[in-house]
């Protein structure tokens, strides 16, 4: 009798099951129409006040039901992460628009990169120099995944000098880039179904590491008007029970914003408060030019701080990073690394470890000339942005707001590549325009071609 009513419950939650399946089948194809619709007007793929009346009827719902409402907003946030998986085919990112460029140069058309934050610098000459050595030097073999201890003691004193903080060796761990560094920090330290929260505009990496690890990302808008300022009741509205992480990045991608210190001050106190990682951007940080401070001053034991050689050291193909944490943290984020990759490239360590003695700021001179100059021309041109505090972007719109991501489509036939703001948030309307890659001379030349479009 017993198995006989065991059989009988069982079949029961087959049918539910397939039947949920059926179910998740339709909502699929309805958010892919509603994805095309969003990508033709131009519209952000997340929709925050959509999200938070579903997440209001689905406790009202689990009230009804007597059903534990954690469970069911876990499951919501299932369900709005597919729905944004399958409506980010069709959108329109700064990557896509690279790619794209990348294929028009194959066939030999000529394309002037505004798109990509790729400084054009040549690596320090200390990484020539390394790379002449690491044959001889014995580097190239299976090494710790934390990184070289060599080159963690030698990271943790410039961090020390660069900082103004006191960490030791065990407090670095070396990564295969600063986005490797981001997907460890979310897909480790976070859980399917819990929450994060971006401040955006945004590169989009956060939100697509958080979507691939089953993470919802709550996001807070900013606006040009209030000089892309997070407001702390916006903040403060996203935090519930299943938020577990605040992401933040200034200088900001693509706005160049640097938060000022009490505002910053604030935004540390809540984390402390609901007790939450925060993961901090900090890759253009030596091309501030305003006072900046890292999370790392606030000895925060729950802090995350991704760096980079990419930016810094003009080295985005060595793919080499590092991130800053405490012990227990970085002890975690490197079984995730010893299982992805084993360790990271030994001789790609070793020339990053000898470049650190290089003086770079020669690299922060020229991008602040170079952005000096971008916004003299962006002012000419009518365009509305605010200063960038740092990095090497201008986040800008038209006077008569525009859609750019059709504008991106049509300069790249005009031998200019441009970032679309959707792909850093509902922000359709701007588009970024990057400092990094080219001289002065052929900045003007492709800013005189987008003039021509606008």
């Amino acid at each position: 009798m017993k198995m006989t009513e065991l059989e009988e419950l069982r079949k029961r939650i087959e049918e539910i099951t397939i039947e949920m399946l059926s179910l998740l089948k339709t909502r699929t194809e309805i958010a892919q129409e509603i994805g095309k619709i969003k990508n033709k007007e131009g519209m952000s793929v997340s929709n925050e006040s959509r999200e938070d009346e579903l997440r209001e009827l689905v406790k009202k719902q689990s009230k009804e039901v007597n059903f534990d409402s954690t469970t069911a907003l876990k499951f919501l946030n299932f369900l709005l992460n597919e729905s944004v998986k399958v409506q980010s085919a069709e959108s329109n990112t700064h990557l896509a628009i690279f790619l794209k460029a990348k294929e028009l140069e194959q066939k030999g058309e000529k394309i002037i990169h505004l798109e990509v934050g790729e400084p054009d610098f040549q690596p320090p000459i200390n990484v020539k120099k390394a790379l002449s050595e690491v044959y001889d030097k014995g580097f190239g073999k299976y090494g710790p995944a934390k990184g070289l201890p060599a080159f963690r003691t030698k990271l943790a004193r410039f961090v020390n000098n660069s900082f103004d903080v006191n960490i030791n060796s065990e407090n670095v761990m070396v990564t295969p880039g600063a986005r490797f560094g981001v997907f460890l920090s979310i897909t480790t330290l976070l859980d399917p179904g819990d929450e994060m929260i971006v401040i955006e505009p945004a590169w989009p990496a956060y939100r697509q590491c958080a979507i691939n690890a089953g993470i919802k990302v709550r996001t807070v808008k900013t606006t040009l008007e209030n000089r892309w300022e997070p407001n702390m009741n916006d903040i403060l509205s996203c935090v519930n029970d299943n938020t577990k992480m605040i992401v933040l990045n200034y200088p900001n991608n693509p706005t160049g914003k640097i938060l000022p210190k009490t505002l910053q001050d604030k935004i540390m106190e809540t984390v402390k408060k609901h007790d939450l990682y925060i993961l901090s951007d900090e890759i253009y940080s030596n091309y501030s030019n305003e006072e900046w401070m890292s999370i790392l001053s606030y000895k925060y034991e729950k802090s995350i701080v991704t760096q980079s050689f990419s930016k810094s050291h003009s080295m985005t193909g060595y793919r080499i990073g590092y991130l800053i944490s405490n012990q227990p943290i970085i002890e975690k984020l490197a079984k995730l690394q010893a299982l992805c990759l084993t360790n990271v490239s030994e001789p790609i360590q070793y020339v990053s470890m000898m470049s650190l003695e290089d003086d770079v700021t020669n690299n922060v001179k020229i991008m602040n000339e170079r952005l000096i100059k971008l916004e003299e021309i962006c002012k000419e041109m009518g365009l509305e942005f605010v200063r960038p505090d740092g990095a090497m972007y201008i986040f800008a719109r038209t006077k008569n707001p525009i859609n750019t991501s059709e504008l991106s489509e049509k300069l790249l036939n005009h031998g200019v590549a441009i970032a679309p703001g959707i792909g850093f948030g509902d922000y359709n309307e701007f588009f970024r325009i990057s400092a990094a890659g080219l001289d002065i001379k052929t900045l003007i030349e492709g800013m005189d071609i987008l003039k021509t479009q606008l």
